[in-house]
């Protein structure tokens, strides 16, 4: 009998580098440069390069990327930042925690993505920025969100925790606004061992801030010039996404691969993500809709097949954002309720594909699918 098939297995990644992942944990351990450090360094230019980014500084979180990147760039108290009501609670925490205030706008059907026009809508003389969440492995229309940003002179700050090499127009995430924010927590595209993030941009003045304000305020021993915050980046997780980044093409090319079989295989029986053609979708996740969103999960557990829910309630309904909503957002809302996602990793097989989405079709067809 087929074994259950996971929603993540991050132990087939990491067995083919085990000797790389050690080879790195023995340099960060015979250089003793635990925290920071040149393995820290290292990584930085390289994930810079692969952004097409001029500076890529590491941090300790996808969530300390967002709020030293809003605080380095000056956004907080009176500000505002719009922000897609469909999205991971930490687009939002971020801009609290910065001290701002998120001002949430609806979603696109298709995609789940920032809709610009709900967004334009949500500008005000507060307005400060726009945070344009690349979800699901997509990036934003970034031709709209730019034409909006130009007009209303915002800040553009990218989202792109579920991004690393997604691009748009041939442009990668972390090079296509002013400042981008990554997560490399475990189970991205490019995950660590552990927590950790980074920043992009082309802006040398403000990654000099966001340098200063991950170490506690300094630039140079014994010289704090700001009120900072203890968020960098060990060296130990610098190392091992060092080990990691050269594969990170070829496993979003597998993660593209799974897609299109799934979709071969799913489409006209559930919703599935729309790909703008401008844009190359790397599959964090493979979010599907469905009405009985909860059923379906149901029925695909009892079948062995792991599944998520990216995210519901949508964010204006979460208890600390509750205050911050100015409306109803009908799009995000749909997505809240409606979205499933099903296995997809670089190293899922065609035949887990296959069995999931044979899974997924037997539910629907059967009574209890029909619900």
């Amino acid at each position: 009998m087929a074994g259950a098939i996971p929603f993540v297995g991050l132990d087939r990644q990491h067995e083919p580098l085990r000797a790389d992942l050690r080879d790195a944990f023995e340099r960060v351990l015979d250089g003793s440069a635990f925290v920071l450090g040149a393995e820290v360094d290292r990584f930085e230019e390289e994930f810079a390069r692969y952004c097409g980014a001029r500076h890529c500084v590491g941090v300790a979180s996808g969530t300390a990327a967002l709020v030293l990147a809003f605080q380095a760039a000056g956004i907080g108290p009176g500000d505002e930042v719009i922000v897609p009501a469909h999205t991971f609670i930490a687009s939002a925490l971020g801009v609290v925690h910065a001290g701002a205030t998120p001002v949430f706008c609806d979603v696109d059907r298709g995609t789940g993505l920032l809709d610009a026009d709900s967004a334009a809508d949500a500008v005000s003389d507060r307005t400060a920025a726009i945070l344009a969440v690349h979800l699901y492995g997509q990036t934003c229309d970034m031709d709209a969100i730019g034409a909006l940003a130009e007009r209303h002179d915002l800040l553009v700050v990218e989202d792109a925790a579920q991004a690393h090499g997604a691009s748009w127009r041939g442009a990668r995430a972390g090079s296509l606004g002013d400042v981008a924010c990554f997560s490399f927590y475990p189970s991205k595209n490019l995950g660590a061992l552990g927590d950790g993030g980074a920043i992009c941009t082309r802006d040398e003045e403000l990654a000099q801030r966001v340098r200063a304000l991950r170490h506690l305020g300094q630039l140079h021993k014994g010289a704090h010039d700001l009120s900072g915050w203890n968020e960098r980046l060990d060296g130990l997780q610098a190392a091992f996404l060092r080990a990691k980044l050269p594969h990170l093409d070829g496993w979003n090319a597998n993660r593209r691969e799974r897609a299109t079989r799934y979709r071969e295989l799913l489409d006209g029986h559930v919703g599935l993500l729309e790909e703008a053609p401008e844009a190359e979708c790397v599959y964090h996740l493979f979010p599907i809709r469905v009405a009985d969103r909860d059923g379906l999960a149901e029925q695909l557990t009892a079948a062995g097949v792991a599944t998520g829910v990216h995210y519901s309630p949508a964010l204006p309904e979460q208890p600390p954002l509750v205050g911050f909503s100015r409306g109803d957002y009908p799009e995000a809302s749909a997505w809240a309720a409606e979205e499933l996602s099903l296995p997809m990793f670089e190293h899922l097989t065609p035949d887990e594909v296959e069995r999931a989405a044979e899974a997924c079709l037997a539910a629907l067809g059967s009574p209890a699918g029909r619900r």
